[in-house]
């Protein structure tokens, strides 16, 4: 996993807190100074929050588990949205749908939705339908894909949250709370960081931080899914020798030798 040097933070601008009025006191030990009415967040513990977390996410990542990022602010949507998809992770940028944890079997049912719709296209029974109906369809259709089909392939409820922001995306936090589910999140000092399980003091308002902080982690998800992969195709190879074994020509083969 690649370390994490203060020098890039730095320049990443990490460092800028919100206005010292606003901030939450449960931020404290994470807070080096304040300038000009501004808190400055300590980019050593930063450092060091982010390689906890990197090697968190590696390890569900490795496991198979999916991570599911959720920023839905300007200054991070795209960014978040490029990096995930990058590791094949779902995520959302739009309005979070309540109930996306909670109600997840609800949340499925309007995915499969938009997999029917699809195979209407393709089997012809859309060209059927009135071109009322069609435009209903197809709007409904773009209504789901922008709300959720960065989910599309989330089957089934994700390993952990990624979040940027945990003020703006409480419910998310929330939800993932009820559920047991961990929560990873760059934090702001106008947050509470007792929120998360992994917190990453960082300044959640800037895009160069953001596209920091995920940059890092997001390797880190990749290195995980590579590992993986090379598990799986090591245990692939082993199961092929065990297959060959089992052939009644090769068995007889290898009683011989042992005979001899």
């Amino acid at each position: 996993m690649e370390k994490v040097e203060v020098k890039d933070l730095l320049e990443a601008g990490v460092h800028f807190g919100h206005l010292t009025r606003k901030w939450d006191p449960n931020m404290a030990p994470y807070i080096y100074m304040e300038r000009n009415g501004i808190h400055i967040i300590n980019l050593y513990k930063t450092a060091a929050k982010i390689e906890e977390a990197s090697s968190a996410l590696h390890k569900i990542a490795a496991s198979g588990k999916k991570i599911l990022f959720v920023a839905t602010k300007k200054q991070a949507k795209d960014i978040v949205a490029e990096k995930s998809t990058a590791v094949s992770m779902p995520y959302i940028t739009e309005r979070w749908p309540g109930g996306m944890l909670t109600n997840f079997v609800t949340i499925r049912k309007a995915v499969k939705k938009m997999s029917m719709i699809d195979k209407m296209k393709k089997d012809g029974t859309f060209n059927t339908l009135s071109k009322k109906e069609r435009l209903q369809v197809e709007r409904l259709r773009a209504k789901l894909e922008k709300n959720l089909g960065s989910i599309a392939d989330m089957t089934r409820l994700p390993g952990a949250l990624f979040v940027v922001d945990i003020k703006r995306e409480h419910i998310a936090v929330k939800e993932a709370q009820k559920l047991n589910i961990p929560i990873f999140a760059m934090v702001d000092t106008n947050s509470d960081p007792r929120e998360v399980d992994y917190v990453i003091p960082a300044n959640d308002d800037a895009s160069k931080s953001i596209e920091k902080i995920l940059s890092i982690v997001t390797s880190a998800i990749a290195e995980g899914l590579s590992e993986r992969k090379a598990d799986k195709s090591a245990k692939d190879e082993d199961d092929d020798i065990e297959e060959v074994v089992e052939t009644p020509e090769v068995a007889a083969i290898i009683d011989e030798e042992d005979e001899e």
